[in-house]
């Protein structure tokens, strides 16, 4: 019993660092937050599917901890001129509600192809739908999009922007989530009961 404890630490550990190390390759990067990166929510994911949400609950918040800090440290969320109302809600939506979400993968119980793939849609949307919450609802932003594109509803421009860093964001983990269910040594690697 410990060593199956101290094992599931050691596993989301490494799931943990595997998708923090993932998340530093952008392809995109978004300029109030936000970025498309390789593969970055697949480990998170995938310990979730492997260990349910329970388990997936923890490793998920640590991995939200991490984004924080990132967030912090690396996009300068304290010089976004957010009110200290407004900051506390962006740090709960935008990273620890939005990447905590992500042990929601783990929900369907099975490994089959459609629970994967139903687990990374679910995991993904719930993380959309929280950064676009936190769009509309605080910091309301309109005008220049990107590009001389305007737009002049929050509710619009916060569907644009976030769903332009997070639908990619989605195919790029379902991508990897099929490579990985499809590849027979990587099933194995990922799912040894089935052996």
């Amino acid at each position: 019993m410990k060593n199956k404890k101290t094992q599931l630490l050691a596993e989301g550990a490494i799931m943990v660092a595997l998708a923090t190390v993932l998340s530093f390759i952008r392809i995109v990067k978004f300029p109030w937050g936000g970025s498309i990166t390789l593969f970055s929510m697949l480990p998170i994911v995938f310990f979730s599917i492997r260990h349910g949400v329970k388990n997936g609950v923890f490793v998920s918040g640590v991995y939200a901890l991490v984004q924080l800090g990132q967030g912090i440290l690396f996009d300068g969320l304290f010089g976004w001129g957010l009110t200290p109302v407004a900051l506390i809600s962006c740090i709960l939506l935008d990273y620890l509600v939005a990447f905590g979400a992500l042990c929601l993968a783990g929900l369907f119980g099975n490994k089959s192809f459609g629970a994967i793939i139903g687990g990374v849609l679910l995991a993904t949307g719930v993380r959309f739908f929280t950064h676009f919450l936190s769009g509309v609802l605080i910091f309301g932003s309109f005008g220049e999009l990107w590009g001389g594109i305007f737009v002049e509803n929050s509710w619009l421009y916060s569907l644009l922007y976030n769903g332009a860093y997070m639908l990619p964001e989605t195919i790029i983990t379902a991508i990897g989530a099929i490579l990985i269910f499809r590849t027979k040594q990587m099933r194995k690697l990922l799912f040894p009961e089935e052996r």
